[in-house]
Parts: structure tokens; C-alpha cells; sequence
């Protein structure tokens, strides 16, 4: 079944998700690697972060008289993140795009705050740019362009599989025990 949300989410509708959705977005999502998050938890954030997406991944950027164009975006290792994930997950945050999942923490904050991580499929960058609409904004460029937090409007985003949800349930976890 594929279910399709509108950013900025809900905490009702995220509640509702569970491992092994299929899910698509439309709206804002925000991309955000290491440096961005250990800034985001230092400094504060300079989106709004309640039911917002957040994007692991750094993508690749043509700029022409600053006129971004996104060229390619696919996820990053999120476990990268991992010592900062719970934090911003506090902030409001209520879903999570990577790949190959996060740790306790993260799933613990997941559950208090009724979000998901989703996966997204590596490899796909030039899939996933299509939903790319437009470029909003760029915040914390002097970070370098893969760690700068990009401001995304988006038109079905996705596939992306629900890999942990609100109740705990780990796709990672599950296909380990088989």
C-alpha cells in the first residue's frame, strides 16, 4: 500500500505508520549530514523543525548566479547522526530519510515522539531528484555544500520504506532475526 503525506506532518498520521509502508512525500524536507546536526543541537535551528522531514544526505548542486539546481540526491549512512538524532528528533522532527537505520537512542526518541525513520535506496540519487521540485533555501553553506541544510520542495518523494516506526518495530532488527 503506498501512502502519500504532506509536509509538515503530523504526529496523528506518523503514529499510523508502521515497518514496511511504502511512503511518499510532498512539501518541504530538509537534507542534514554530520556537521549540520551537531550545529542544529549547538546552535538552534534555522527552519522550523515541527513536523518537519529530515533528509540524510548530501546532495549534488549546480549553481548559476545563485540558482541552485539540485543535479542528484540520494541518503547517507545515517548512523552517522546517531549522537545527535534524538535531540532534534525532541525538537519536533517527525520524520527521518536515511539509510541503514540508527541506533536505541534514536528508536527511543522515535517512540516518545510518534516518528519514523524511513529508508531510502542508495543508489536512487538521480531517481529521487526527479521529485525535486525547487531549491527554497540553502542555510549554513559556509559548511560546505554536501553539509549545508537544503531546503527541498518536493512532489512524490520517494519510494520510501518505514524501516522504524512510533511503537519501536525495526525492519533492521526484524530481518536480522530471520
Amino acid at each position: 500500500m503506498e501512502i502519500h503525506l504532506k509536509t509538515p506532518l503530523n504526529r496523528e498520521e506518523t503514529q499510523k505508520l508502521r515497518i514496511k509502508d511504502s511512503v511518499y512525500l510532498s512539501g518541504t524536507i530538509y537534507t542534514a549530514r554530520d556537521s549540520a546536526h551537531k550545529r542544529l543541537v549547538e546552535k538552534g535551528s534555522p527552519v522550523p523543525l515541527e513536523g518537519a522531514v529530515i533528509f540524510h544526505a548530501g546532495p549534488i548542486i549546480r549553481n548559476q548566479d545563485n540558482n541552485y539546481q539540485m543535479v542528484a540526491v540520494g541518503p547517507t549512512t545515517s548512523t552517522r547522526m546517531n549522537p545527535y538524532q534524538a535531540e532534534i528528533l525532541d525538537q519536533g522532527v517527525l520524520a527521518v530519510i536515511g539509510k541503514g537505520g540508527m541506533d536505541q537512542k534514536t528508536s527511543d526518541a522515535l517512540k516518545r515522539n510518534g516518528a519514523v525513520f524511513m529508508a531510502a535506496v542508495g543508489g536512487c540519487a538521480a531517481l529521487y531528484v526527479n521529485s525535486v521540485k525547487k531549491v527554497k533555501n540553502v542555510h549554513w553553506l559556509d559548511l560546505g555544500v554536501p553539509e549545508a541544510i537544503w531546503e527541498l520542495e518536493v512532489k512524490k518523494f520517494g519510494p520510501l520504506i518505514v524501516a522504524m516506526d512510533s511503537t519501536g518495530a525495526n525492519l533492521y532488527e526484524e530481518t536480522r532475526k530471520k
